[in-house]
């Protein structure tokens, strides 16, 4: 893997007809990955700490994860190709049969962003993927300014294209 990183911090997510633009980014640039309309509620859920009755898939794969003895350390979007992100997820294993083990698992960003948001885990991007992809700083501007004039309150909906951890097509 390329160790050359942008840190990123998840911005928000906005809500769209074929699923949810999640933004990531930092002072300098914002990109949107979009995903699935049910790994969007989850990223939304440990955003805002909601108490779930039963165990959903993440908490799931954390439960598992804190059972093994491993935590995720960090995430990275690290590729792009024809408008699909790929992602790894790099845990940390401690436990009484291992001193310390870093395992690197493939993974769909998506559910890369959801485990990191959920264990408060960094999220970086490839310096690679980070330049090939549109800064969304300027129209993510236009839509809050929008969303202000037409409803008074910050927020709203994009309408878009794409699919699970794709990249909006222009």
């Amino acid at each position: 893997m390329n160790k050359d990183v942008i840190p990123v911090t998840l911005k928000g997510l906005i809500p769209t007809n074929i699923g949810v633009a999640v933004l990531l980014g930092n002072d300098d640039k914002i990109i949107s990955i979009y995903v699935d309309p049910s790994v969007g509620a989850a990223i939304g859920m440990f955003l805002n700490n909601t108490e779930k009755q039963r165990p959903l898939t993440h908490d799931l794969i954390a439960l598992i994860l804190e059972s093994l003895g491993a935590r995720v350390e960090r995430v990275v979007i690290n590729d792009l190709k024809s408008g699909t992100y790929f992602g790894r997820i790099i845990l940390s294993v401690e436990n009484e049969l291992h001193q310390k083990k870093i395992i690197e698992i493939d993974a769909r960003p998506s559910d890369c962003i959801a485990l990191a948001t959920q264990q408060k885990a960094p999220i970086l991007v490839s310096r690679v993927v980070w330049e090939e992809v549109e800064d969304m700083s300027e129209i993510l501007e236009k839509l809050a300014e929008e969303s202000l004039q037409s409803s008074g309150e910050p927020g709203g909906e994009e309408e878009g294209d794409g699919g699970d951890d794709t990249q909006k097509a222009e």
